[in-house]
């Protein structure tokens, strides 16, 4: 029955439950993947670019006579780029995730009696699901190499290697065919995810200390272009570059940010998912790339309206949109109620 006098709390703050680096790049041959030969970090460097004009133009601008006098006038560029020496044909994307316990449970919150409801409310959750469903989704973005991005496209092979640590050594260690995997269907498994899922479940849960090791190899030939980060510059006036990359002590990176929404674009669970596939779990299930927001208030089905029906109202959500509710948690992030 719903607590008329329960409110949701002002200030409601939860931490990341999947922490994930940085990822660095380094390059070498496919051949050497089990071998002890050094590879070398991928660098960054400076390329300048003549270019053409190719934008829109106004409409006072469509003028022959005024774009045949635009075109002369070059479109000079300076862009950071990345790529393999020309005698390796393989990129190497290393990083590391911490799996931590404590989902449900806020960083911040200044309503007890909302606090007490909240992880009771999870621990229900947790009662009747456990983590596998979640976990699962998990362990086939690692596998699948969701998070190399543009680096796994046209590809001609991708590795993925995966290593529970302890005291700095591996306990347990999987290895999969990323292509093998589906970016799409998180049912198609096999045995080793089956472990690696056990493994991020058991951290979720708090039943053990999780730290996974992950290097990825994918073959795309020598001397190709690779794609780490590229760095957002808020004052533009302070560069002449047109395009920075991301780098880690001057080896190419991608940010830990984004591994992180990789990993977590495991919602299905959305009204338009048949069609779109998997989004990054986002409290209004926001896809930037396209300028939509999936998850719309009006149709209850974001997750403050989701949230605030199971605390608040005592109205469960299906079992797909208690996932949801779950993963965000996981996600993190600050979530009280606006003034």
């Amino acid at each position: 029955m719903a607590n008329d006098t329960l409110k949701t709390a002002s200030v409601l703050a939860f931490e990341r439950k999947l922490d994930p680096s940085d990822a660095v790049f380094h390059a070498g041959n496919w051949d050497d993947r089990n071998n002890t030969v050094q590879w070398q970090p991928v660098k960054l460097r400076e390329k300048s670019v003549r270019g053409t004009i190719s934008n829109r133009l106004k409409t006072k601008d469509q003028d022959p006579a005024k774009l045949d006098a635009a075109i002369e006038n070059p479109n000079l560029q300076t862009v950071d780029v990345a790529a393999l020496p020309a005698d390796t044909d393989t990129l190497r994307v290393t990083f590391t995730v911490r799996v931590l316990a404590g989902t449900g449970t806020p960083s911040a919150c200044n309503n007890a009696t909302y606090r007490e409801k909240l992880m009771a409310t999870v621990a229900g959750y947790v009662s009747d699901h456990g983590f596998n469903t979640l976990a699962t989704r998990y362990a086939s973005n690692l596998a699948n190499g969701r998070f190399l991005w543009r680096n796994r496209m046209g590809a001609e092979s991708v590795e993925v290697r995966v290593a529970q640590l302890e005291n700095g050594s591996a306990k347990h260690s999987w290895a999969f065919d990323a292509f093998a995997l589906s970016l799409r269907d998180f049912d198609k498994g096999n045995a080793d995810l089956s472990g690696l899922t056990n493994v991020i479940a058991g951290g979720l849960a708090g039943a053990e200390h999780v730290l996974l090791q992950v290097t990825a190899f994918v073959r795309i030939g020598a001397g190709q272009e690779v794609f780490p980060s590229q760095e957002l510059i808020l004052d533009r006036g302070r560069g002449d570059k047109s395009k920075t990359l991301y780098d880690v002590d001057d080896v190419a990176a991608i940010h830990s940010q984004k591994i992180g929404n990789a990993l977590r674009t495991i919602d299905t669970w959305y009204p338009e998912a048949a069609e779109n596939g998997p989004i990054a779990v986002e409290p209004y299930g926001s896809v930037t790339t396209q300028g939509r927001a999936y998850r719309q208030p009006k149709e209850k089905q974001d997750f403050y309206n989701l949230l605030d029906g199971w605390i608040i109202k005592d109205k469960t959500p299906d079992v797909d949109q208690q996932h949801f509710v779950i993963a965000t948690l996981i996600r993190g992030g600050v979530f009280g109620e606006a003034n």
